[in-house]
């Protein structure tokens, strides 16, 4: 099996309605709203750490 997708490949994107919010319960015991914004963050520091397999051949 092989890797297909590579980070360069563009993927459209298409905004749905907004849902109902999500949060969490922070270490205080406040619950914070979940925003585009956090995600967005969090998936931009995971694209920060993917390790590109070695190049074959």
């Amino acid at each position: 099996m092989t890797l297909q997708n590579s980070s360069d490949a563009k993927v459209e994107v298409i905004r749905q309605p907004q849902q109902l919010p999500c949060s969490y319960i922070d270490a205080q015991g406040r619950e914070v709203q979940i925003t585009e914004e956090m995600i967005q963050q969090a998936c931009s520091e995971l694209e920060e750490k993917l390790v590109k397999p070695a190049q074959q051949g």
